[in-house]
């Protein structure tokens, strides 16, 4: 039989092919079938994740929405924590490590990460770092989330120089559960909960600052039941409660704290923020509460733009643009402002 010369000329260029060609580029697994959207950093060393034994599994990605206008999805099987890197145009030299929500049984991705970028990234030019954490489940440690924030903090701090960042105003912004994870960063960001892996684990974890989104702060009488059944169990003694309820675990010298949350959320109970703000305010840290009449939960960037609850990303912009917004590690001025201290040292 003839082969056609078509065939002769394909399999001609078949033969010309080198035998060995570079690695494609990464993708995302999260927006399956596109390019990467934002840079994928593994927040451990190949196989050395805390408390992590087995195979990995891969980051497991849902769609709940019908509407591919307003997509709706979420990760979970985190079992090797990343960070999602959305990198503006125009940098104004800042980076955010974004922490979404999803009752310690999820984490979302669109209300609290990518309907962020027109917002922060393209029009305010923030460097957002948005975190994978692990989710509480049977036999991981319950402290897994804040070891993955604490490592996260210091990721973005170590890549800072290189990326034309000021390493001392790296802030962290929280939603939902995830606001419990910033919480817990925020008061606990120099408490062992890790072995030291690296360099990296030298830097400081302390945010500069906190924003604190509709959070889950209380595991006691106004807790999201939810979100305390999976991370500390259906009935959690009073020590353990009072571990994990973040108001109780304020400390003078964590980072100035804002708070943004709807009064009408049925969720997570306005008392979480308010607890929270009155805590602050006894510890005496700089804080902000802002609760709006109207909004429910969950309302992330997807906002009526006639409402005033609009307002919360520019409020959170200048609170975090703010004079005096502080330093790694609280000791180290920045240019323009001084640096935080706690209130007794002054």
């Amino acid at each position: 039989m003839r082969l056609r010369p078509v065939v002769l000329l394909f399999c001609g260029l078949l033969l010309a092919l080198p035998l060995t060609t570079s690695a494609a580029p990464p993708r995302d697994n999260e927006r399956p079938g596109q390019e990467l959207a934002g840079e994928r950093i593994a927040l451990w060393p190949a196989g050395q994740v805390p408390g992590e034994q087995g195979p990995v599994r891969p980051a497991r990605v849902v769609e709940r929405s019908r509407d591919p206008a307003q997509p709706d999805r979420y990760v979970d099987q985190i079992d090797a924590p990343y960070l999602l890197v959305h990198a503006p145009a125009r940098p104004n030299g800042r980076a955010l490590l974004v922490i979404p929500g999803g009752g310690y049984q999820r984490v979302v991705i669109d209300k609290e990460d990518s309907a962020l970028v027109p917002e922060w990234v393209d029009r305010a030019g923030y460097t957002l770092f948005v975190l994978r954490y692990r989710l509480p489940q049977a036999g991981r440690d319950r402290q897994a989330a804040l070891a993955d924030a604490q490592r996260a903090l210091r990721v973005v701090r170590g890549q800072a120089a290189q990326r034309g960042l000021d390493a001392g105003s790296v802030s962290v912004m929280g939603f939902s559960a995830g606001g419990h994870v910033a919480a817990r960063l925020a008061t606990a960001f120099d408490t062992p909960v890790y072995p030291a892996r690296d360099a990296i684990d030298r830097l400081s974890a302390r945010p500069a600052r906190a924003v604190l989104v509709y959070p889950v702060i209380d595991m006691g009488a106004h807790a999201h039941s939810g979100s305390r059944g999976r991370l500390l169990g259906e009935h959690p003694d009073a020590a353990l409660a009072a571990q994990y309820s973040m108001q109780q675990q304020v400390r003078a010298d964590m980072p100035p704290t804002l708070l943004v949350h709807a009064n009408d959320d049925r969720v997570v109970s306005v008392r979480n923020s308010v607890l929270m703000a009155a805590a602050l305010a006894d510890a005496g840290v700089e804080h902000e509460l802002h609760l709006f009449a109207h909004g429910g939960h969950g309302f992330g960037m997807r906002v009526p733009p006639g409402s005033t609850l609009a307002a919360w990303p520019m409020l959170a912009e200048a609170w975090l643009a703010a004079a005096g917004m502080g330093s790694d590690g609280g000791s180290q001025p920045l240019s323009g402002g001084e640096g935080i201290r706690p209130r007794g040292s002054r």
